[in-house]
């Protein structure tokens, strides 16, 4: 069996394949160590983040969790759009800056320990998610419901 996270020294067809399997199947296979190979792999002071709840201000969905740091905060407030830190890559995540599916951030609240923010955003066009359904169109990232019994996985946007 291949644990999460293992899937980066696997050969790119296998990598690809398990990706696929992961995104679009119907088996629960959850990665309870994001947080702790967060906490180990960002050594400077000012990479240090929090998760960020990203709502859909008109439809009230969660549309994704994502990470932000002081930088990609201060920027995301100043430029009004949705701007995270991407955890993977070290670095600012302009969210649409490349797809083209980008947000207006109209409203930042925090918690009451001050250790997470949801962020209300606007869709300029499209959805959040990098997946995509099979008319070729984004999804937002909640899209499949787990059934409670069973664990299985049923897609809600195909």
């Amino acid at each position: 069996m291949i644990h999460q996270g293992q899937a980066e020294n696997l050969p790119f067809v296998f990598r690809s394949t398990r990706m696929n399997e992961l995104e679009e199947g119907t088996k629960l296979t959850l990665d309870f160590s994001k947080i702790a190979k967060i906490g180990t792999a960002i050594k400077d002071e000012k990479n240090h983040v929090i998760p960020v709840a990203v709502q859909n201000v008109d439809t009230k969905e969660i549309i994704l969790v994502a990470y932000t740091n002081r930088e990609a905060m201060e920027k995301a407030f100043r430029e009004r759009m949705l701007i995270l830190w991407s955890t993977s890559r070290n670095t600012l995540w302009e969210k649409g800056k490349t797809s083209g599916e980008t947000f207006d951030l109209i409203e930042a609240r925090v918690n009451c320990e001050q250790n997470s923010l949801v962020y209300f955003v606007r869709p300029k066009r499209g959805k959040i998610c990098h997946t995509k359904n099979k008319a070729g169109e984004p999804r937002d990232c909640y899209y499949r419901r787990i059934d409670l019994d069973s664990l299985e996985l049923t897609n809600l946007d195909p």
